[in-house]
């Protein structure tokens, strides 16, 4: 049978859950391939919504990641149980569910992750002088804070960062760090 007698053959329900499915496992696997190597271990939209709780950790709810975990969960949920379940209303409210829960999980086991890595022993100041990536855009000197992702003692770790240049350094920029400001600011420059 060919791709195009197999899709004609689809209803339209079908043809939304798979028109969800394969976009999203191609970002997905784009996801992973980056985080393996490094690249997208926090390629996440900016505009996260992020909400400090009482044990001081932040939840990211709108990222990438999640939506793309949402809409795997969703589309191949819903492709899977179609011949099982044949009341489409229940068929989606399912595959809602079933969206929800990768993401518990996926944001449940990232969490576990991040707390294996903290150890407490990363000394701020052997970042001085070491390259970092900008991943949100530091604003111009006085005007705020970005963020950058840099290798520290053999981790990955996270911090905000400032600069003295009157412009401000976009996302994806090489910097070096000038000096540590306090525990979570380092003061960078670009090369």
């Amino acid at each position: 049978m060919t791709m195009e007698l197999w899709w004609d053959s689809l209803d339209l329900y079908l043809k939304t859950m798979w028109g969800i499915a394969i976009p999203f496992s191609t970002l997905f696997i784009i996801q992973m391939i980056m985080t393996f190597f490094g690249m997208g271990d926090h390629g996440e939209i900016s505009g996260d919504a992020d909400v400090d709780s009482d044990m001081g950790m932040p939840f990211q709810f709108f990222t990438l990641r999640n939506l793309v975990n949402f809409f795997l969960g969703f589309s191949w949920s819903g492709i899977s149980l179609y011949n099982s379940i044949d009341n489409k209303v229940w068929l989606t409210l399912l595959s809602v569910f079933f969206g929800l829960i990768l993401v518990a999980i996926v944001m449940a086991l990232l969490y576990a992750l991040s707390k294996t890595t903290q150890s407490g022993n990363i000394d701020i100041k052997n970042a001085v002088g070491q390259p970092a990536t900008v991943y949100f855009t530091i604003p111009a000197a006085g005007k705020g804070k970005g963020k950058i992702q840099m290798s520290i003692q053999q981790a990955v770790r996270e911090y905000d960062a400032v600069s003295e240049s009157d412009e401000p350094i976009r996302s994806g920029s090489m910097v070096r760090v000038k000096s540590v400001i306090d525990a979570h600011t380092l003061l960078v420059e670009t090369f």
